[in-house]
This record gives structure tokens, C-alpha cells and sequence, in this order.
């Protein structure tokens, strides 16, 4: 996608502090966190949500790696996942990501 800042991320046209990348996964800092870790996990193919993923063995890897990212990053006490899905869902950019939230007590409130 021409405009879309993730893939720009990615493709490393714009910089971002990585914390963890693979064939198929990037992992950066939010630009802005809601907890004291806020780690994007960014598929590296182009998806505009999770309604659009037809590769099942990217959703099979894809919990594995964030739990791998989350206790390299000292989460081990707990941390949240979160995908938001669509605009109603909460998705500000069109490409598949996921959250990887942590560092303190999170609340349970949505």
C-alpha cells in the first residue's frame, strides 16, 4: 500500500526503534502508548484488518510471537493483547496489527 505507514515502517522508509523482527513480523514502540510497554506487532504482508487474513498459519504464529516480544521485554507478571478490528472496532491504521500492553497493573475496565 502507497500510503500506509506501516508498511512504510516495515520497508524501513520511515525509522522505528525495532524490538523484534522475522520473515513475516515486525515489532515496534507505540508513538502513543496507553501503558508504560506499548509494543506494535506489525505483519509484514499487508492486510487492512483481521477480517482480511486468509493465511492461517500467520494467525497460528502470530500469539506465539507476541508472548516471545512480551517476556523479552520484562512482562512476565502479566500483560494484555489487544486487536482492534475496523473502524467501530477502534482501528486507527489500515494494516493488521496487534498491542502488546504491560509494565504495571493493568485495570480490568474496557
Amino acid at each position: 500500500m502507497d500510503n500506509c505507514i506501516f508498511c512504510k515502517i516495515v520497508n524501513k522508509e520511515i525509522p522505528s526503534k525495532i524490538r523484534y523482527e522475522d520473515e513475516n513480523f515486525l515489532a515496534i514502540d507505540d508513538i502513543y502508548p496507553k501503558a508504560k510497554v506499548h509494543i506494535l506487532l506489525i505483519t509484514k504482508k499487508h492486510f487492512l484488518s483481521l477480517d482480511e487474513i486468509d493465511d492461517n498459519t500467520l494467525l497460528e504464529e502470530i500469539l506465539p510471537v507476541a508472548k516471545k516480544i512480551a517476556h523479552k521485554n520484562g512482562l512476565v507478571t502479566g500483560y494484555r493483547i489487544v486487536i482492534n478490528t475496523k473502524e467501530d472496532g477502534g482501528q486507527e491504521v489500515e494494516h493488521f496489527h496487534l498491542h502488546i500492553l504491560g509494565g504495571s497493573k493493568l485495570s480490568s475496565k474496557m
